[in-house]
């Protein structure tokens, strides 16, 4: 399978459906709270993690995220950032229209963004908690990038995959991807005959009963 073929499976797919095949699997992945903060169109892509924290000291230092969109190369490549402070900014429009030049597909922040409408004028996709007008300027810093983050409650790998919608925010663990689309393909084959078996009035109750769903994992 070529790794854009597995971008599309999983642009196929939403949060709801990728979210049911986790849960089948036990896997983590789900979020709750992190939602679009215009009216975006979803993102899918591969992880490219960053790690921010409370700034300690007052001395001059690059501006946070700034090292890793210029660090990108591909058109892969989703903004996952974790760290942010209640209240403040960690993202705004000069880095949206950095990450725009660079052709980034978007960014997932724990935390909060401001300017969003500058965002919102490039057609850049933003995620996170809120908006905020307060500055990172002396209040944040990078702490890393390409490690290990948590992301509202779960643990996030750079090269992991993520799908955001107007449902939320959802990943999934690169070395389990193929399965998990295996199943969400499942997921909403059975799904998709659920609606139609309503629609022509067959039981509700029936239709989703719990035996209907343990059925999905039976190729």
């Amino acid at each position: 399978m070529t790794h854009a073929s597995t971008l599309d499976r999983l642009a196929s797919l939403d949060s709801n459906t990728v979210s049911d095949a986790l849960d089948f699997l036990g896997l983590p992945g789900a979020t709750y709270g992190l939602r679009p903060l215009w009216d975006c169109p979803k993102i899918v892509g591969r992880v490219s993690t960053i790690r921010l924290g409370p700034r300690a000291d007052v001395a001059p230092t690059m501006h946070l995220i700034s090292p890793v969109i210029d660090a990108i190369t591909t058109d892969d490549r989703v903004l996952v950032i974790g760290g942010g402070l209640d209240g403040i900014s960690c993202w705004g429009d000069i880095l949206a229209n950095a990450a725009i030049a660079r052709r980034i597909r978007g960014s997932v922040i724990d935390g909060a963004s401001r300017d969003i409408e500058g965002s919102e004028a490039v057609g850049y996709p933003v995620f996170g908690r809120g908006v905020t007008m307060i500055s990172a300027r002396n209040r944040v810093v990078q702490v890393d990038s390409g490690r290990p983050v948590e992301i509202a409650g779960v643990i996030v790998q750079e090269d992991d995959y993520v799908i955001a919608d107007r449902c939320g925010t959802v990943f999934v663990p690169a070395a389990r991807i193929d399965e998990v689309l295996d199943l969400g393909e499942r997921i909403a084959r059975r799904q998709d005959g659920m609606v139609a078996a309503v629609r022509t009035g067959r039981s509700v109750a029936e239709v989703m009963h719990d035996k209907e769903f343990e059925a999905i994992r039976v190729r």
